[in-house]
């Protein structure tokens, strides 16, 4: 079954790839610079983590692969944008992503924040110029649901939050309140886009996908606290130890490793048990989960 996994997931990452490729401005269309950045911070690079979410809920709700891949998509590119942005100078300043020098340090900071603000407004016009759900209301749905995913109640609130808390000592549930905003929101938004691609779920079985996104979306960033205080620039693509130096809160300065590792473990059990009853179609979901959680870099 690993190796079956392994298979479907190289064939949805491809897949995704080539239709970002597809989809992304060409270099030698005007402003070129800005287009060749935009290619630079997407293309090549990156687990599709959020991509695989997508299709995995898709499959659980037996959507059209066509129409999965267009909404993994817009999620891949708000979250390619919120890279671009997170590592400008005026953020975490950053000069590594995905084992190359980040956007700003490649062009220039203008570029970068461009770059970023041209990203995000793709992913928004992917979702409105395809047909993907079945009604017209599910997929204005859909596209509300990555906007606030996106902004001020999701993303952008938890970075605003993220940047505010440099320096001090927060509680669990502080730190939680701030991931499920800055990483959670929109893990959540990819799971949920790709089942309502397909076949309507009932109210209970949205409930218990959604607190599977949610207990998802937090495991993904304790593993990536712990693989940021344990793993190696090299390995990570990116700056290890950049939130200690920073001064950072995270899961391994309030919980040390060891709890760190537990309660990663708890929120991969908690995920499971809420697809316990959605049957045989969430086992991608349940693969992806334990690729979350077992990864290394």
């Amino acid at each position: 079954m690993i190796t079956d996994f392994q298979d479907w997931a190289r064939s949805r990452q491809a897949r995704i790839e080539t239709f970002l490729d597809r989809r992304l401005p060409a270099t030698d269309c005007v402003p070129e610079s800005l287009h060749d950045a935009m290619r630079y911070a997407v293309l090549g690079g990156g687990k599709r983590v959020r991509p695989l979410l997508s299709f995995a809920a898709g499959e659980l709700s037996m959507a059209d692969v066509e129409r999965v891949t267009v909404a993994a998509a817009a999620v891949e590119l708000i979250h390619a944008y919120s890279l671009v942005h997170d590592d400008l100078p005026c953020m975490d300043d950053d000069v590594l992503r995905r084992g190359k020098p980040t956007c700003h340090v490649k062009y220039n900071e203008a570029t970068a924040l461009l770059t970023g603000d041209s990203l995000q407004s793709l992913a928004f016009q992917l979702l409105a110029e395809n047909c993907l759900a079945d009604t017209p209301q599910i997929q204005l749905d859909m596209i509300r649901q990555l906007a606030q995913a996106s902004g001020s109640r999701g993303m952008a609130g938890g970075q605003a939050f993220d940047l505010a808390s440099v320096g001090k000592t927060l509680s669990l549930p502080e730190l939680e309140y701030m991931h499920i905003h800055k990483t959670g929101a929109l893990i959540r938004a990819a799971v949920m886009l790709g089942a309502y691609c397909g076949s309507s779920l009932n109210d209970v079985q949205q409930d218990k996908l959604n607190h599977y996104a949610k207990c998802i979306g937090l495991a993904f960033q304790v593993v990536d606290d712990i693989l940021d205080a344990e793993a190696t620039t090299a390995t990570l693509g990116k700056t290890a130890g950049k939130d200690a130096e920073n001064k950072k809160p995270t899961y391994v300065s309030i919980l040390g490793i060891s709890q760190a590792r537990e309660l990663a473990e708890r929120l991969q059990s908690d995920a499971c048990r809420a697809l316990d009853s959605l049957g045989e179609r969430a086992i991608r979901l349940r693969q992806v989960t334990d690729f979350i959680i077992e990864r290394k870099f």
